[in-house]
C-alpha cells in the first residue's frame, strides 16, 4: 500500500510522491516514487524519465501525509 506524502523543502516547490512506509526517527533519507509537484506537473530539476528520487531528511522542513481512500471519514460532534 503506497502512502502519498508532500515534502516541503526550503526555497523549492513542495514535492508530492508515494512511499511504502513512513520515515522512522532514525532514517536519514526518504525514497519517493513518482515524484511530482503538488499540482501534478514535472519537477524542473528532475529528468522526465526518473521514477524514484532519494532526498536527505536534513533538507526537508515538513512532511504532510495525505489521507488514503480507505481511511475512515472522521465525524465531529453534531448538535441537533
Amino acid at each position: 500500500m503506497a502512502i502519498t506524502l508532500i515534502l516541503h523543502i526550503p526555497n523549492e516547490e513542495p514535492i508530492a510522491g508515494e512511499v511504502e512506509a513512513l520515515p522512522s526517527p532514525q532514517d536519514t533519507m526518504v525514497t519517493i516514487k513518482n515524484p511530482r509537484r503538488r499540482d501534478g506537473k514535472d519537477i524542473h530539476y528532475v529528468e522526465p524519465e526518473v521514477t524514484t528520487i532519494i532526498i536527505p531528511l536534513s533538507r526537508v522542513t515538513l512532511i504532510e501525509v495525505m489521507p488514503g481512500p480507505e481511511e475512515e471519514e472522521i465525524i465531529g460532534f453534531i448538535r441537533e
